[in-house]
């Protein structure tokens, strides 16, 4: 096969990565603010694809370089023949979890091939490789801790600041009105100033999340064809963020699912929470080249942020005078409005849900399974068949 009908499969490989890349990463930053009913899912998927191109046109070059540069220590094993094997195993792999309803992590699952193909031509850059495992494992600890400290002490200040509750339920609250020459937004008619504020907040941060996304993810579409040499970096950044654009309004409604009801039904302040630490820390990620595991950062700040409140305690008067009993406050569900933010030991005991009531133990546990099968498929189908099929000629 000729180096053109190659390049245009090359192409179209990363275009399905893109698609991939979008139905995983869209329920992590929307998810929250769709669970609770703040926008749709297809306002969710515009305003998706509109910030993951801001990041991947601004910051994401950064990490296209270090994917398709730096990860191996020579690029001419870069071919479009491998190049095509690389997308996809990236893009299968990413499929599998979409189609389970789970994000999977895209940076692990390209990083994963793209370190096959250089494992098995004896051109991986392992001081490379070793810099980036070390970011993977510390940022997803971070996001949990960060999250679980702010459960566990801050949580009730910042909702009590914030006042704003899910509207499970009936319409969005944020919706589009398209009856006039301009579409405007328009608030549900219960919604009070406070809340409009706190659902313009939700929403922010997951552009925000949205922007951070692309900062990092669009290197795993498009960089083992950057490191060939035959297309420039913008164009390959147009045609990675439309194909996202794709995922984000069609395959992304099962992550959004999962995200934004299935692990913990999360307020508007609980999303808000997440959505700061997460995109913070991709966002630090990317700006120094580091392909981030944004999917693993923000599942794991839900889950520290569900553990954090749900290790809350307060305080049961005993059988006997100056006895004490200690339980478990499930505090993610929001205070009403009006009422002083309880300090630990205060909260009444009668409206303590359970634990489990917090966040979903069996999806979570499915959803960190899953996002580290994804990755495995992905590396070990690459090694396997770039180290035995003599189709490579490496």
């Amino acid at each position: 096969m000729n180096a053109e009908p190659l390049l245009i499969v090359g192409i179209l490989t990363a275009i399905f990565v893109g698609y991939n890349i979008g139905g995983s990463t869209t329920g992590p930053a929307f998810g929250p603010a769709v669970g609770a009913n703040v926008i749709t899912k297809v306002m969710a998927a515009g305003l998706m694809s509109i910030f993951f191109f801001l990041g991947a046109y601004t910051i994401g070059p950064k990490v296209v370089m270090t994917l398709g540069e730096k990860l191996v220590t020579d690029t001419s094993i870069f071919t479009l023949r491998s190049n095509v094997a690389v997308l996809f195993f990236i893009g299968g792999a990413l499929f599998v979890g979409n189609y389970a309803g789970v994000p999977a992590s895209t940076s692990m699952t390209a990083v994963g091939a793209i370190a096959a193909l250089g494992f098995a031509t004896g051109e991986l850059n392992w001081n490379e490789l070793g810099e980036i495992a070390v970011w993977w494992i510390v940022a997803p600890i971070l996001g949990f801790w960060v999250a679980g400290v702010v459960g566990r002490y801050f949580y009730p200040q910042i909702n009590a600041w914030i006042a704003i509750e899910s509207k499970q339920g009936g319409r969005p609250m944020v919706s589009i009105d398209r009856s006039g020459v301009v579409p405007r937004l328009r608030f549900g008619a219960d919604a009070d100033r406070r809340e409009i504020t706190g659902a313009l907040v939700v929403v922010g941060i997951g552009c925000l999340m949205g922007f951070a996304s692309g900062t990092s993810n669009i290197a795993n579409a498009i960089a083992p064809i950057y490191g060939t040499g035959d297309i420039d970096m913008i164009p390959l950044i147009l045609i990675g963020s439309a194909a996202v654009a794709v995922g984000c309004f069609t395959i992304a409604r099962r992550t959004l699912d999962t995200l934004g009801n299935d692990i913990t039904n999360l307020p508007l302040t609980a999303a808000i929470v997440v959505a700061v630490i997460s995109s913070g820390i991709v966002i630090g990620l990317s700006s120094i080249g580091i392909p981030a595991s944004f999917v693993v950062i923000a599942t794991m700040s839900i889950v520290g942020l569900g553990w954090g409140r749900a290790t809350r305690t307060t305080t049961l008067s005993g059988v006997r005078a100056g006895e004490e009993t200690r339980v478990s406050v499930g505090a993610l569900t929001a205070e009403e409005e009006g009422e002083r933010s309880p300090e630990i030991g205060e909260e009444d005991v009668e409206d303590i849900p359970k634990a489990s009531d917090l966040f979903d133990p069996s999806t979570t546990a499915r959803v960190i399974l899953m996002q580290n099968v994804v990755p495995a498929i992905s590396t070990i189908g690459a090694y396997l068949t770039f180290r035995f099929v003599p189709i490579f000629g490496f």
